[in-house]
């Protein structure tokens, strides 16, 4: 005779990252959209080893229901941020398997997406991953960038700084535009920065920086040595 246990049906289990699709082999639009994809991840890099519970993609699958994994209408954000999670690689998000969404997510606008990325786009982050902090950016239209905060069931305008910087209160940090010269690129780029405005700089810009500071005060105790002869 069977006992209750037995006869209870188990839940389906669901897959893991390691056995979900990782890549659906679709570039990103435009070389200036790859970039502007590298350029806010790598501009986290510093930040996050400093925090020690980050982690950042882009471009990469995310899954979060049992629906998710037979539709073909959404792959997942340009850009997105978790934090207060086990840091390392992931081959795709997965919602089960992290016990959270992301934080954070950025989506870069181009003619083929800008539709999805305010509309169908929009409401899957606010209705059904329920993610904190939601931005668009349009690379080759840098006017047309805006975020949101997830205030009960409804996305709630960010109102920028005096400088034109979008707070993203789940990191206690800004995304702002920034002039300059990225991989041989000057143009307007979106950029991470602190809450007084400070960009957060990239590896070779903070070794740049450490440098060129090395580099001051040793001119300066030279000066030092030579008065004092």
């Amino acid at each position: 005779m069977s006992t209750r246990a037995e006869q209870l049906p188990f839940p389906p289990r669901l897959p893991s990252e390691d056995e979900l699709p990782c890549d659906d082999a679709m570039p990103m639009e435009s070389a200036r959209h790859r970039m502007q994809m590298e350029l806010l991840l790598r501009g986290l890099e510093l930040w996050s080893e400093a925090r020690g519970d980050v982690v950042a993609n882009g471009n990469q699958f995310l899954y979060f229901n049992t629906e998710h994994l037979r539709a073909q209408d959404f792959r997942g954000p340009d850009v997105y941020v978790a934090i207060g999670v086990r840091p390392g690689e992931r081959k795709s998000w997965v919602v089960w398997q992290e016990g959270k969404a992301p934080d954070v997510v950025v989506e870069l606008l181009s003619e083929s997406t800008a539709g999805a990325d305010k509309g169908e786009k929009l409401r899957i982050y606010r209705d059904q991953l329920r993610v904190p902090n939601y931005y668009w950016f349009d690379p080759f239209s840098p006017e047309d960038r805006a975020g949101f905060i997830l205030q009960g069931n409804s996305y709630l305008p960010l109102l920028p700084d005096g400088a034109g910087r979008l707070p993203v209160p789940s990191l206690g940090l800004k995304l702002g535009l920034w002039q300059g010269r990225y991989l041989g690129l000057d143009t307007q780029w979106l950029r991470w920065t602190d809450q007084d405005g400070h960009l957060l700089p990239l590896r070779e810009e903070a070794e740049r920086a450490r440098a060129d500071a090395a580099e001051a005060e040793l001119a300066r105790l030279r000066a030092q040595l030579q008065q004092g002869r």
